[in-house]
């Protein structure tokens, strides 16, 4: 299959290094806003973001997953512990999300050190999901082989009539991370491949170096 001919040049827009935040948790803020307001698709989703993990020997793993919640502390995303992702940040704690948004030609990299959340944060985040949602957390053996006539939905049924309406407890298995970065990477589309890539890093007293990055 031949596709080096697939090619579109990027002229949404520029980075005005001059009108960067001086710190990426508020430049973030900036461009998921306006990645949000831009687009009106039904299946866009702005808080979706690649998830690359590894094991302890380096073995490499992304898989795209939404973020839930974001501020000064880091960025936060909800799954289960027994999950892949979940035994590979066990084995080696650093991570990296990238989110791209291609209708204005932007991307955002961050790298950092993930952590469980507290058991306060992933418990309020659970009971505010959908009761279905809530109820297949509990049902699925998440990343585990199973049989293809697995009765998943049989399993969710089951539990949603034995509950009957009442509360769905949340599995001890089940709950947030937060990545704390230490680089964050803008990426701004530009013609002819020139394009803009600006790059926070973390220094030492807590502060941020910013470089611009060529492409």
């Amino acid at each position: 299959m031949e596709i080096e001919g697939l090619r579109r040049n990027y002229d949404a827009g520029k980075l005005d290094f001059e009108q960067l935040c001086s710190d990426p948790i508020d430049q973030f803020a900036v461009w998921f806003e306006q990645a949000k307001q831009s687009s009106s698709a039904a299946w866009f989703e702005v808080n979706a973001m690649t998830l690359a993990t590894s094991t302890a020997d380096g073995s490499v793993t992304s898989r795209i997953i939404l973020l839930k919640q974001f501020g000064a502390e880091g960025f936060t995303f909800f799954t289960n512990y027994d999950s892949n992702k979940g035994r590979q940040l066990a084995e080696n704690p650093r991570a990296s999300l990238l989110f791209y948004w291609p209708h204005i030609e932007r991307q955002v990299r961050i790298d950092g050190q993930v952590a469980k959340t507290d058991a306060a944060t992933s418990e309020a985040y659970f009971q505010a999901r959908p009761r279905e949602s809530q109820i297949g957390a509990v049902v699925s053996p998440q990343s585990q082989v199973i049989d293809q006539q697995h009765p998943l939905a049989e399993a969710a049924k089951e539990l949603s009539d034995r509950l009957a309406g009442g509360a769905v407890s949340r599995p001890v298995n089940w709950g947030g991370y937060l990545l704390k970065p230490v680089r964050i990477e803008f990426w701004q589309g530009r013609p002819n491949r020139l394009h803009d890539r600006c790059l926070y890093t973390l220094q030492s007293d807590g502060s941020w170096q910013i470089a611009r990055l060529a492409p």
